[in-house]
């Protein structure tokens, strides 16, 4: 590794490790730059991190408590910094964080809340394309998923909880005794859209997901209705 790649990485250890010294390379006004400022910079990025999370997960948020979730958001923001400059890119692997964080266990439907929510995140910035109008004579024909479509499969009642906790009402008690959700969610035209779909359905979009062909059905036309496929010379 080079001294400016090394310099990089121990400096980019100790914004995220309020355990280690200010890097011994670090420069201000040409001397070498306090704890305290570089204290004031460390925090002003965790900050910033969890704040992006907050504005990412505001439904797991709104079920955790904002103290729990800016815990929870700095110990992930401290074990997994970014990875690109695009800052909509991160919180990728905020849900299975949180299928594994031991104070969040007694909520076994969160992690799955926050998978919905990033597919939502993900749906909102994917890239435009014309949704496929139904004719009923595609059959057999290999068909291309809206690159904002996303199915989200839990054992719990998410789309129940996500719906419940969007406004600033008190949410309703949840049954976790309810069935389980698939989810589809996209968008077809401005707005993001979040459905419950059958498991024929979601088989359905798994099968155009890989390439397979699709035969139109009562399933099919639902999906079509839903913008959940893309004209096959619409942009990707």
């Amino acid at each position: 590794m080079s001294r400016l790649a090394d310099s990089q990485a121990t400096f980019a250890a100790a914004l995220l490790g309020p355990e280690l010294p200010v890097p011994p390379d670090l420069r201000s006004l040409g001397v070498p730059a306090g704890a305290d400022r570089f204290g004031v910079y460390r925090n002003n990025v965790m900050v910033g991190l969890i704040e992006g999370l907050r504005e990412a997960f505001p439904v797991v948020c709104r079920l955790v408590g904002d103290e729990f979730f800016r815990a929870m958001a700095g110990e992930f923001a401290r074990a997994n910094p970014p990875r690109s400059p695009v800052m909509l890119e991160y919180g990728t692997g905020f849900a299975e964080f949180i299928k594994d964080f031991p104070p969040a266990s007694s909520l076994s439907y969160l992690a799955d809340v926050a998978r919905l929510e990033r597919a939502w995140v993900e749906a909102y910035h994917a890239a435009e394309a014309e949704p496929l109008a139904f004719t009923g004579a595609v059959s057999g024909a290999p068909l291309r998923l809206h690159p904002a479509a996303r199915v989200i499969r839990s054992r719990f009642p998410i789309l129940t909880i996500w719906q419940a906790n969007q406004a600033d009402a008190e949410p309703p008690p949840l049954e976790l005794s309810d069935e389980g959700d698939i989810v589809l969610v996209t968008r077809p035209a401005a707005e993001v859209q979040a459905c419950r779909v059958s498991e024929k359905a979601a088989a359905l979009i798994e099968a155009a997901a890989s390439g397979n062909p699709v035969y139109v059905g009562l399933e099919l036309e639902v999906l079509w209705s839903l913008g959940a496929f893309a004209a096959s010379g619409a942009d990707a």
